[in-house]
Order: C-alpha cells, then sequence, then structure tokens
C-alpha cells in the first residue's frame, strides 16, 4: 500500500473508534434477545426481537448479524447492525454447538429438525 492509502485507513479508523460500541463477544449459533429502538411519531420505546443468529460479518463499524425466528409459521430474518444507535440492548440466551461459520441450512428444515443443539 501506498503511504496515502495508509494514511486514509488509519484516519478513518480513528474516526470510526468514536462510535464503536463495548459489544459482548456474539458467535454464530447462539440464541439472542435483541432491543431495538423504535420511534412512533412522537414516542419511542423499545421493541425485541429474539432468534438465532445464523451469519456474522466483521468489518469494524460495519459489523453485522443475522437472526433468525420463526414466527406464526413463518421464518423471519433481519440483519442489524450492531454499532448502531438503534440497538439499544443485547442479551445471550443460550448458547449452541455448530460446526458451520453460517447456518443458513435452517432455512429449509422442517421445524422438528431446526433445533440446534445446547453447548454448556
Amino acid at each position: 500500500m501506498t503511504k496515502q492509502k495508509l494514511k486514509d485507513k488509519n484516519y478513518t479508523n480513528y474516526i470510526e473508534s468514536e462510535y464503536l460500541k463495548d459489544l459482548p463477544d456474539l458467535s454464530v449459533g447462539e440464541s439472542v434477545r435483541l432491543g431495538i429502538l423504535i420511534v412512533e411519531g412522537n414516542k419511542e420505546r423499545t421493541q425485541y426481537f429474539e432468534g438465532v443468529i445464523i451469519a456474522k460479518k466483521n468489518m469494524g463499524i460495519n459489523k453485522t448479524i443475522t437472526v433468525r425466528k420463526v414466527s406464526q409459521g413463518v421464518g423471519i430474518e433481519r440483519v442489524f447492525l450492531l454499532h448502531s444507535p438503534k440497538l439499544v440492548s443485547i442479551e445471550k440466551k443460550k448458547l449452541a454447538k455448530v460446526r458451520r461459520s453460517k447456518l443458513y441450512f435452517l432455512r429449509n428444515l422442517p421445524a422438528k429438525t431446526r433445533k440446534l443443539k445446547q453447548k454448556f
């Protein structure tokens, strides 16, 4: 890399470090409960989304997780930006024993076999 590119990269890391949150160590296969700030008119409330982390992407301030839950028989997936000011809380529920980095295969499994082995 040239000096200019290295200088720009350090500068962006310096600016981004101001907005980074102190997060718990999350891994794929964990059941989590995320609190999201919802604004309705002039009121604010916290809405919770509970599910299993099926994918994780790590890139500084752009760190994201994909969380999947099944609600009334319909699978719902949502991607969360972890350092977003809209994400209020992260609560770990259960750890699962997985051997993959992405759990996309959970989408196609029937409901009975969709359970993951718990890790203690």
